[in-house]
């Protein structure tokens, strides 16, 4: 009963969330996501701007960490919705054992101390055993289950800083990478200006089926010099211009933001400062994968599905893997 009484003083603080409506839904995002031009893209994103936007107010006994947002810490328990029943059941069976352990300690000085309790000995010392490997076995794994916690706060966090990051479109927008949820995948190359222009050359064979995935490629040169894209102006070729113009519109606004994002993931990797690198994102903002060197232009044409058709919305977010 000790057990018992011990184990319901354990509580786990779930925050209390109370949604307020808002959430726009994507399927009058783009017209049949063919990106035609550039004003669907605009448009799109301006009418989910003039409706309500989602919003989340929570309330916890415990205070948020001031280096993870609200919106992380909600975003990870959607992701992983029974983490906290599993962490709640292991501190109980951790508090189970430790309390057994406890007793069967006290018994052992007893039955040491008195000669003729010596036959139970064996007994309390097989179950102090149980006990401490119940103990080290469930800490074990809530150990592992926080650390998985702490780890999937940390990139979430990390993804909400950089929807945080501006874009601008043209001359007169400016939109924060969020923005693009739902409608764009972009991938955001990061280095010299010589190697963003080959990068650029790179994707010319794959620009039709990068735009018709969805895809928009942010550069950001990181030396300070401007890389050079070169477009052919010819009739023959100017409906596949126009695609490839699109593909490489978006470039970064706020550099120094830019830049200490980039130099805190290039950390966190442990990928040297200098080095170029590409990051790609899912249609639901979150990271999908990244890499140092020249992005696999390929390799997106083959794995991401194409957004238009019956493919519209359907696989919104499913990507592939998350890296």
């Amino acid at each position: 009963m000790a057990a018992v009484v011990r184990l319901s003083t354990i509580a786990i603080a779930f925050p209390n969330c109370h949604p307020t409506v808002k959430c726009p839904g994507v399927s009058s995002l783009i017209n049949s996501r063919k990106f035609n031009s550039v004003s669907p893209v605009i448009s799109s994103i301006q009418r989910r701007k003039s409706r309500e936007t989602f919003s989340v107010t929570c309330s916890a006994s415990n205070r948020p960490s001031p280096d993870v947002s609200s919106t992380a810490k909600i975003r990870s328990e959607v992701l992983s919705p029974f983490r906290t029943v599993r962490m709640f059941f292991y501190l109980a069976f951790i508090a189970s054992a430790s309390l057994g352990g406890l007793i069967a300690v006290t018994q052992l000085i007893g039955a040491l101390a008195n000669s003729t309790r010596a036959a139970e000995v064996p007994d309390i010392i097989k179950g102090l055993g149980i006990d401490i490997g119940a103990v080290s076995i469930f800490g074990f794994l809530y150990y592992r289950e926080n650390g998985a916690k702490n780890a999937q706060l940390a990139k979430l966090s990390r993804e909400e800083s950089l929807s945080n990051l501006k874009l601008r479109i043209d001359e007169k927008k400016i939109l924060p990478v969020s923005a693009f949820r739902g409608i764009a995948r972009l991938v955001i190359l990061a280095g010299p200006a010589s190697f963003i222009t080959e990068s650029f050359k790179l994707s010319e064979p794959f620009v039709e089926g990068l735009v018709e995935r969805g895809v928009l490629v942010v550069p950001f040169a990181t030396d300070g010099n401007s890389p050079v894209f070169e477009f052919e102006e010819s009739e023959e070729t100017k409906e596949r211009t126009s695609k490839q113009r699109r593909l490489w519109q978006l470039s970064p606004v706020f550099a120094t933001e830019w830049s200490k994002w980039l130099e805190e993931q290039k950390q966190l990797a442990k990928v040297s400062p200098e080095s170029p690198v590409y990051l790609s994102l899912r249609l639901d903002g979150r990271v999908r994968g990244s890499g140092v060197g020249y992005p696999p232009w390929n390799a997106f044409v083959v794995q991401l599905p194409p957004v238009k058709g019956i493919w519209l919305g359907l696989l919104d977010g499913m990507d592939g893997r998350v890296l």
